[in-house]
This record gives structure tokens, C-alpha cells and sequence, in this order.
């Protein structure tokens, strides 16, 4: 499985025109991460572990990042491939907007499924060492590192879902990606 997981690491890796550096895959080795304080739409302030139990894949992006926007529309699709109790993408916007200029940002994209939180003053971007935005990171239910990727990459192809489906122990419920308007 290890392998496996490996080659399609490295087949999202060429899917994406990504350089080697930008490209970090630890499937074998589960990185704890760092504790990080994260604000909900509610005002509430929330960790990782508020996602417990489930694959996260935590995307960084901002709303004045152009491969932040190209990118919003893949991660909806790959949340619409997946019942969110299995696996969660959640989109933490590294930016000082509001959340009713983010939640109307994402609407605009048709990502408005993603599970929104904010950390405006960069802290959690910090935490992780992100070199830039945006940045995506895959955690396995125990809230682990398992997958690290710098700049643009599309998250709907069938390998990612794949991929992300396994790390979960679920079937996709669309392996295409494709909404169902649910």
C-alpha cells in the first residue's frame, strides 16, 4: 500500500507541472503537527483536532492569490467526491478579510462546500512552514501529516481521489468529483 501511495504521490506531483522541492509525500512516516488556533464563522476558536476522526485536507490560500483561485474549484470537487464525515476539506484563508467577503469569494468559485476557517494574522501559515500559498496538506484521521503539497495543483483528478479515498478506508461517493448538488 505504501507504494502505491507513493506513485500516486508522485503521479499528483507530475499532474501538476510541480518542481521535486515543492513536493514533500510521507505516507510511511505520519508528521504530527503543530497545535494551531483557527477562527470559525461563528467567532469561535477551533484546532485540528475539532476534525478528529476523518481525512482533513487542509488547503492555505488567500483571497489575492490568483493559484488560490485557479485551485478553489478542484478542492470542491474533491469534498463533492467524498460524504464530509469521512473526509473534510477545509479552506483556511490566510487573509484579513472578513468572512462574508471569504464565504462570497468561495460562493463565486462554486467552493462554497468547503469548511471554512480563518487565521489572519498567519500564524497557523507559520506553524506549518508554509514557503508560500497556497499550500495543501493531507492528515489522516489521527490528525497527521501524510501529504504536503506547495502551489497549484488540481485536486479533482481521479488519482487524488483516489488516493485521498484510500488514506480514508472509504469509496469515493463520486470518484469523478462531480456534485450532485447536495
Amino acid at each position: 500500500m505504501a507504494r502505491v501511495l507513493a506513485l500516486v504521490g508522485f503521479a499528483l506531483a507530475s499532474l501538476a507541472s510541480v518542481p521535486a522541492p515543492a513536493l514533500t509525500i510521507n505516507w510511511d512516516r505520519p508528521t504530527p503537527l503543530p497545535s494551531l488556533e483557527l477562527e470559525t464563522a461563528a467567532g469561535e476558536t477551533v484546532g485540528l483536532d475539532a476534525f478528529a476522526g476523518r481525512v482533513v485536507v487542509l488547503n492555505l490560500w488567500a483571497t489575492w492569490c490568483a493559484p488560490c483561485e485557479r485551485e478553489m474549484p478542484t478542492l470542491a470537487a474533491l469534498q463533492a467526491a467524498f460524504d464530509p464525515a469521512a473526509v473534510r476539506v477545509v479552506a483556511l484563508a490566510v487573509d484579513r478579510a472578513g468572512f462574508a467577503e471569504l464565504e462570497s469569494f468561495l460562493a463565486e468559485l462554486g467552493a462554497h462546500d468547503l469548511r471554512l476557517v480563518r487565521d489572519p494574522e498567519g500564524a497557523a501559515a507559520r506553524a506549518l512552514a508554509a514557503p508560500g500559498l497556497p499550500m495543501t496538506l493531507i492528515l489522516d484521521a489521527e490528525g497527521r501529516e501524510r501529504f504536503r503539497h506547495a502551489g497549484y495543483a488540481d485536486w479533482s483528478t481521479a488519482t487524488v481521489v483516489e488516493a485521498v479515498g484510500e488514506l480514508a478506508g472509504v469509496t469515493p461517493a463520486r470518484p469523478d468529483g462531480a456534485s450532485d448538488g447536495i
